[in-house]
């Protein structure tokens, strides 16, 4: 079996050296204007495309030198789709140890299974890379708070995948809303709908023959491999993922807090259960919300298998204020007055869904542009980890407060918990031993 501890110590010559300082001059890792940022994408069944399409569209100033995957025929699916794409064909590896030993990488993204999130940005930050992280950037809050302790520490730049901070038309809208177009706000609510499927109950079954299932679970405790896990319904299982609120509820939950400028709230409430269907699915199918802070609050309304849409929308984002109200989703805004009638919109010409973006979208396409130019030019990130952990803590805190069915009350400025040892148990995981996560 492959320990975290062996995993490091075959780093050890390459990360020798790799902190700096985490200064402005250094922070960025100036590079010569002709040159191009070498990227890694591990994680290739999923988000790995849309990565592997945003790096395509900034190929005048990023390379993919490696790709990387524990699950060999999906490793060879996207070989395929890469050598197509960019015209060359990356270095294809099922060892991720290797990807983080090589001197040609500039940059780890990362697609991974949530539980892999923060410990794999960590291992890439000590062996000298900058990190594009999916959301959630950490599956339990301990692990942010040691992502962004690590940031630190490292110099490295860290950019969460929060691509709608990345979107023309949001970024306007919010100036707007912090310029006073609704008055002042003071009441987000977020939603998300999908129709999914049953996972089924699973059974054991033979790991297959293409699947390295020891790398594959990594940090998380070891377990039996069964039917129904790979490769996607491990969001529903609490070993591995992090429920609907961190798979998708973080993006618009991120854009209210951006919207009313807040950070860790007073008080957490959740509210809901797994109502349609009897199987090994370990989050609720459907979850209300909110987050109180002194005189704001939001709400995210998650409904995972029941396709009744909210304002016509599977997904989004309304700000309330004094003056008006703002409505913003991935394609567009619309702006209405104090009385609901509408006085304005933007709209791209898209239409926002509940599905998984795992080709091109314009919004990751600048996401990664920005982080380019994060690299290049010193240019201030649009989801740097500090901002990103945030928004995936707190709703980290609505899984807490579902799992122990009562209210939290929150520190405002740490974000932990207070006056319930009982929730704060849930504030950091089990690791497999040897795999702990440290700085």
């Amino acid at each position: 079996m492959i320990t975290r501890r062996t995993f490091l110590d075959g780093l050890a010559a390459s990360a020798a050296g790799a902190a700096i300082s985490s200064t402005a001059k250094s922070y960025a890792q100036i590079l010569g204007a002709n040159d191009r940022v070498n990227f890694a994408i591990l994680g290739l069944n999923g988000r790995g495309y849309a990565h592997l399409s945003a790096l395509k569209a900034n190929a005048k100033a990023a390379r993919v030198t490696h790709v990387c995957d524990v699950e060999s025929n999906i490793l060879a699916k996207f070989v395929g789709e890469a050598e197509k794409g960019l015209g060359y064909t990356p270095k294809a590896e099922g060892d991720y140890r290797k990807v983080l030993a090589s001197k040609d990488v500039d940059v780890i993204t990362i697609a991974l299974p949530d539980h892999w999130h923060a410990p794999m940005a960590i291992l890439a930050l000590q062996a000298g890379n900058h990190v594009y992280v999916e959301k959630p950037s950490s599956h339990n809050p301990r692990e942010g708070e040691l992502l962004v302790e690590a940031q630190k520490k490292y110099g490295k730049l860290v950019q969460v995948g929060d691509q709608q901070r990345s979107s023309p038309h949001t970024i306007k809208i919010i100036k707007d809303i912090h310029e006073g177009r609704i008055g002042t706000a003071y009441y987000a609510k977020a939603w998300y709908v999908n129709r999914r499927k049953s996972m089924g109950i699973g059974k054991p079954a033979p790991v297959p023959s293409t699947l390295n299932w020891d790398l594959w679970q990594g940090p998380a405790p070891r377990s039996e491999y069964k039917d129904n896990i790979q490769p996607y319904n491990w969001h529903w299982l609490r070993r591995y993922g992090t429920g609907e609120t961190l798979n998708n509820g973080t993006h618009e939950v991120d854009i209210c807090r951006w919207a009313l400028d807040v950070t860790y709230p007073n008080r957490v409430t959740s509210a809901g259960g797994r109502y349609e269907y009897k199987d090994d699915w370990q989050f609720y199918d459907t979850l209300n919300t909110n987050f109180e802070y002194t005189d704001k609050m939001i709400s995210w309304e998650g409904r995972s298998c029941q396709g009744m849409k909210i304002y016509g929308r599977e997904r989004g984002s309304t700000i309330l204020g004094t003056k008006g109200t703002v409505l913003v989703d991935r394609d567009g805004y619309e702006v209405y007055d104090w009385n609901g009638n509408k006085t304005d919109e933007f709209k791209t010409g898209g239409q926002t869904s509940s599905s998984d973006l795992l080709g091109r979208d314009s919004m990751t396409d600048v996401h990664f542009e920005n982080l380019i130019n994060g690299i290049r030019h010193g240019e201030e990130l649009h989801s740097s980890i500090s901002i990103g952990n945030v928004s995936v803590t707190i709703l980290q805190l609505s899984n807490i407060a579902w799992f122990v069915n009562r209210a939290l009350k929150i520190n405002p400025t740490t974000g932990h918990i207070e006056g319930d040892s009982e929730a704060m148990k849930y504030w950091s995981r089990e690791y497999e031993k040897g795999w702990e996560v440290r700085v």
